[in-house]
């Protein structure tokens, strides 16, 4: 029995290493990653959060070494996130001028002037309900927050901070941030928006390591369905128009078809979040010897950007990182 006439081979083109380089259609770099950090105003040693092996809460003292090593790698950026002393109904803390976060990013910009210093702009970590904003009964009053975060912005912008990255999901969050910004004069200050913002399981470490836990309830009033699709559309568009200069969709890695969407359907860059959950199951399997580490994250960072993710914000930046210069030096 003869065999067709194989005019059309694709396996010419997977033959060699190099050759596979070469005709990559997607490209990561260290340029795309952005490192969180967890900044804790209680303690004065760094402490591993239980759940996301690898990952600290640290102390203001070691804000600027932790930027330092970010920095060597060639990240270019961090996006800080504060656990206060002191929390109340309000979350009043997020926009004291010497608040944890403002004060870490004075830290981290003293210690690297060109890293790109990114401040989440929420409240779930200095309420003392955990919740995102002010509570009316035991719903999230939408309008009062939003007063609450144009404090919180402004402080943010006053300590020095590069980007300030609402996420709590509030209807017109981004245009009453950009108002309060522009009134006080930073209208050159960019604002990357949580713009799809599931009300996700994978979720639950990062909750261990920002000590942000509901204490009652849980977020689906105000963060999004798993469900649906054509309302992260609607919630990205409406961000760009009231004047993001970035989206993000979080989480990233069920929702793969949601960041290809909304990259199609707006024109400002895209930045995905590789959550907590994500990356602690990652661990965990790996730790098992169920998986091989890098392979899989490496697979997965390639996913995100496939996708059309831009910036990806992920537990695993300094190992990427790492892994990235270690194969380039290797090719």
């Amino acid at each position: 029995m003869s065999l067709p006439d194989l005019t059309i081979r694709p396996r010419r083109l997977r033959g060699s290493a190099n050759i596979r380089r070469m005709v990559s259609e997607t490209q990561l770099s260290v340029a795309d990653l952005i490192y969180p950090l967890f900044v804790d105003e209680a303690i004065t040693e760094a402490i591993e959060v239980s759940s996301m092996p690898g990952v600290f809460r640290i102390p203001l003292s070691d804000v600027a070494a932790q930027v330092n090593a970010v920095e060597a790698l060639g990240i270019p950026g961090v996006i800080l996130f504060g656990i206060p002393t002191e929390k109340d109904a309000i979350g009043s803390s997020g926009w004291d001028d010497n608040g944890i976060v403002q004060q870490a990013i004075r830290a981290a910009k003293a210690a690297s002037p060109d890293m790109c210093v990114i401040a989440d702009t929420c409240f779930c970590e200095y309420t003392d309900h955990g919740h995102c904003g002010v509570l009316h009964g035991e719903e999230v009053d939408n309008d009062a927050t939003l007063l609450n975060l144009q404090k919180e912005a402004l402080s943010y912008a006053r300590a020095g901070v590069d980007i300030v990255a609402p996420s709590g999901m509030m209807d017109g969050m981004i245009a009453a941030i950009r108002s309060s910004l522009d009134e006080a004069g930073f209208t050159q200050l960019p604002i990357m928006s949580y713009a799809v913002k599931y009300a996700s399981g994978y979720f639950g470490p990062f909750r261990d390591a920002a000590d942000s836990t509901p204490s009652f309830g849980d977020r689906a009033s105000y963060q999004m369905d798993p469900a649906n699709r054509r309302e992260a559309l609607k919630e990205a568009e409406l961000d760009v128009q009231e004047g993001a200069d970035m989206l993000m969709v979080k989480p990233a890695l069920a929702y793969m078809d949601i960041i290809r969407e909304v990259k199609d359907a707006t024109d400002v860059p895209m930045a995905v979040y590789n959550v907590s959950g994500e990356y602690a199951m990652v661990k965990a399997a790996a730790a098992n010897g169920w998986i091989d580490e890098k392979r899989v994250v490496m697979e997965t960072m390639l996913g995100f950007k496939r996708a059309g993710a831009d910036l990806i914000l992920t537990y695993h930046a300094m190992d990427v990182a790492r892994w990235l210069e270690a194969d380039a030096h290797h090719g």
